[in-house]
């Protein structure tokens, strides 16, 4: 049987007034939802402008640290400051208090690295911790930041030091100095190999006092350098190294050569230059006896400042250069002569030859300071990489900083 055709139902115009009346109503319908928009657009310029202008107007709710997205306001640094300062009497806080209100400043910088930082390494603290904190110490609430940082730091250090305690590990036992000149290196190893004690030709020959003698046992990471521990765990104790340059090292002594130029009324012109081994001093006098320029020659050489200028300094007078041996010299020369190399221990240069004593090494466990040296650098190691990969402003100038200490003191 044949399916019946469906009757088609012919699709219906609107007429001429219809078309006009939803015309009209469209027409109003946009203008009304414009309207709206503009409305609300307006409403939250004003809210924000209102906003904008309260925390321009209000010093409490200006931004005054970032750290990444966080923001402090002033208010909260107020609190802080209030906090550390308890109990500190307004003449202290008003004579000390900007290198409080900077202090204060770190630490919520620091704080807040440490909460940021922490839970990449699966470490937090909970609320129950930190309540148990602040009850132990009677602390309220605006120590709770303070108390969240210092639990973080020790759980962090308890990370670091994670299976170092009573653990043996490979330590060398050294003794080291750094002195300024490969000659100075070889003179001192002939006194050693003579039987001279390595200990007591520190005090007449090493130049960097901050690395120098015998710094005990150490284990690989808490060698001063590279160049150090690569000595103490590769040779067969007991042994002395061969000279070991380090182009880096910084000494606390250095040479001068000065040619006075000109002087008049108690002040000279001269040329200059400073340079890092009495044995480099004595070889470019010796090329400039031979006709060189010493202006060429402190371009080159030199490690003062006045090297872009060819070692020239002009107006010189007594303590300018704030070297007592330098004054001796040099306001004593007859001009035009080049002086004898002049010993200066009041001034830096870099490069010289490290010596390295290995008096034993072996696996020790950790002494208790050597174990806190090496959680210490951990620790500020991984800190300091967090650091550098953050985005860290504070707006915190002199006047500020006065701001804060004032509404302490006011609201006391």
């Amino acid at each position: 049987m044949a399916k019946k055709q469906k009757k088609a139902t012919p699709e219906q115009t609107p007429t001429k007034h219809q078309l006009s009346k939803w015309q009209r109503q469209m027409k109003i319908r946009r203008i009304v939802i414009i309207a709206a928009v503009v409305f609300l657009v307006g409403i939250s310029s004003w809210v924000g402008y209102g906003f904008y202008k309260d925390r321009q107007n209000n010093p409490l709710r200006q931004v005054v640290i970032e750290v990444n997205d966080a923001d402090f306001t002033m208010d909260y640094f107020v609190k802080a400051l209030d906090a550390l300062t308890q109990g500190m009497n307004a003449s202290t806080l008003s004579s000390y208090g900007s290198y409080f209100a900077n202090m204060v400043a770190d630490s919520i910088i620091d704080g807040e690295l440490l909460r940021q930082g922490a839970p990449s390494l699966n470490i937090t603290v909970s609320t129950a911790e930190i309540d148990a904190r602040l009850k132990q110490y009677g602390y309220d609430e605006r120590y709770r930041d303070m108390v969240t940082a210092v639990l973080l730091e020790e759980k962090l250090r308890d990370h670091f030091g994670a299976g170092l305690n009573n653990t043996e590990i490979p330590q060398a036992h050294v003794e080291v100095m750094l002195v300024e000149s490969e000659e100075v290196a070889d003179e001192v190893t002939a006194k050693v190999e003579a039987g001279g004690n390595f200990t007591a030709l520190v005090g007449n020959y090493s130049c960097n006092s901050s690395i120098e003698g015998d710094l005990g046992w150490l284990p690989e990471e808490l060698m001063p350098n590279g160049l150090i521990a690569s000595a103490a765990f590769n040779l067969t104790p007991p042994a002395l190294s061969q000279p070991i340059y380090d182009g880096t090292a910084v000494k606390e002594v250095g040479y001068w050569l000065i040619e006075v130029t000109d002087a008049q009324n108690q002040t000279i012109n001269a040329l200059v230059m400073l340079l890092p081994s009495k044995a480099q001093a004595e070889q470019i006098k010796a090329q400039l006896a031979a006709g060189a320029n010493f202006s060429a020659l402190a371009a080159n050489y030199s490690q003062h400042k006045s090297k872009a200028n060819g070692g020239k300094l002009d107006g010189l007078k007594r303590g300018n250069m704030t070297s007592s041996a330098f004054d001796t010299v040099a306001f004593n020369l007859t001009i035009g002569t080049v002086s004898e190399p002049v010993k200066d221990t009041s001034v830096y240069t870099t490069g010289g030859y490290w010596l390295v004593m290995v008096m034993d090494s072996g696996e020790r466990v950790l002494e208790e300071q050597t174990l806190e040296q090496l959680i210490d650098k951990r620790f500020n190691g991984w800190r300091e990489a967090w650091t550098n990969n953050s985005t860290i402003e504070t707006y915190l100038d002199a006047n500020k900083l006065s701001w804060a200490v004032n509404k302490v003191l006011e609201d006391r």
